[in-house]
């Protein structure tokens, strides 16, 4: 079985959530398996070894696999959150919804010019959160060398919207 088979495997579909309509892909199932959710880190870390100075996470599934990375590539780890959770001088970029607008923010501290990063996330689905982080690292002075996903809802087209290259595990 490949990996992105045993990822499917490892995902529970809960329909109507968050609103009626939508089959939401929860992940925890694939989180409390220790050996998949292992093998999924060692899959992205044989990928990037020796590739990249920081992984970027995007609050806040982003976090529960950029960090096992960072630590297993032995790279620092920078967040990228909502407005009002970094207590240091910060950018942000706002970014449109379906729905509405949203902002990220990231300490200007985190990347260095010229860094390679390697942007993270759970999900692609509509591609404005990641191309707003991309937006972010750029002005930072990054050199963005791929987005990863877990999970690419292809059907979305979100990645049209990415300028950077990307991986993702499973595309559904």
């Amino acid at each position: 079985m490949t990996l992105a088979e045993k990822v499917s495997a490892g995902l529970r579909d809960v329909p109507d959530f968050p609103k009626e309509g939508i089959l939401f892909k929860d992940i925890t199932p694939l989180l409390e398996n220790p050996e998949l959710f292992a093998e999924v880190i060692d899959a992205l870390a044989d990928r990037y070894k020796g590739k990249i100075d920081k992984i970027a996470g995007i609050e806040s599934r982003g976090f529960i696999f950029g960090a096992p990375l960072a630590k297993e590539l032995g790279v620092g780890f920078v967040l990228i959150r909502k407005p009002g959770k970094l207590p240091a001088e910060k950018i942000g970029v706002d970014y449109d919804l379906e729905y509405g607008s949203d902002r990220i923010e990231m300490h200007t501290s985190s990347i260095k010019k010229d860094e390679r990063v390697l942007l993270i996330d759970d999900l692609l689905a509509t591609g404005g959160t990641a191309a707003a982080a991309e937006l972010l690292i750029e002005k930072c002075g990054g050199n963005l060398i791929e987005i990863a996903f877990l999970i690419e809802l292809g059907f979305l087209k979100g990645s049209e919207k990415l300028k950077s290259d990307h991986h993702s595990i499973l595309i559904l």
